[in-house]
């Protein structure tokens, strides 16, 4: 039986509206499981900058949780390296920081997360120091975190992510092979002069000899070029922090 105009029209907007509560009650109950699974991926990366990735591929999520927890501390500081606790009358904390958002203000207005990794079973001393860091890639955001030893010169690790690089070409900046390419470079140079670490043009060229240096990704220049220009610009945000760290030696609770 054909159905009038009226009767199709309030059918459907009554579908409409029943499907439109449904998405929305299901986003709700999805929230916070969403939450967790961020969070959970965030510690990894952050851990992913001190400790083998097939060490954390193999962690279950309540290990990931109880080692970040026993190993982990945070704060944060600003441009000048002084620690912030309030922003804008709010209570801030380095797991709170949206390093993206802040990322849109100008430098001396962001809030910077520092990620301590402490030595097992010693709070008091640091083994070494995470930063977060943010930038652009060829297509979108590119981000990630260095972990500088207690010297405050020499990279431990970093793990490095983005959001819509090239398959194959600059996506490979998440890979262990290109990450390890970091490992014990230093960011400061024989004047003292923070020069950061450089990725270089082309692929298959040595440069185990060089301090500053690291090979390239054939094929994904533009994201070379963003990654370092990403590392040096937030390290030298960090510098008066790093500045400081390196006057109060490993004991924590110098900093």
């Amino acid at each position: 039986m054909q159905q009038s105009n009226a009767y199709i029209i309030t059918f459907s907007v009554i579908l409409t509206v029943v499907l439109g509560l449904l998405l929305s009650g299901t986003s709700e109950v999805l929230k916070p499981i969403q939450k967790k699974a961020e969070e959970l991926d965030t510690k990894k990366q952050i851990l992913g900058a001190v400790l083998p990735a097939e060490e954390i591929a193999e962690m279950k999520p309540e290990e990931v949780n109880e080692f970040y927890a026993s190993r982990i501390s945070s704060k944060v500081v600003n441009i000048q390296g002084e620690e912030v606790e309030e922003q804008d009358g709010v209570a801030v904390s380095a797991e709170t920081v949206d390093v993206g958002k802040n990322y849109k203000r100008a430098p001396e207005d962001r809030l910077y997360p520092v990620f301590i990794f402490l030595d097992e079973g010693n709070e008091e001393t640091a083994l070494a120091y995470i930063l977060p860091v943010y930038g652009s890639g060829l297509w979108d955001s590119i981000w990630g975190y260095v972990a500088l030893k207690t010297d405050m010169d020499t990279i431990e690790g970093v793990t490095l992510s983005h959001a819509g690089e090239t398959p194959g070409l600059g996506a490979r900046i998440t890979t262990t092979e290109v990450q390890q390419r970091y490992k014990d470079k230093s960011i400061y140079n024989e004047e003292g002069e923070l020069v950061s670490v450089n990725m270089q043009k082309g692929e298959g060229k040595d440069y185990s000899n060089d301090p500053h240096k690291i090979d390239g990704m054939s094929g994904a220049t533009i994201t070379g070029d963003g990654v370092n220009n990403m590392l040096k610009n937030y390290l030298q945000h960090y510098q008066s922090y790093m500045e400081k760290i390196k006057e109060g030696g490993s004991k924590v609770a110098m900093n």
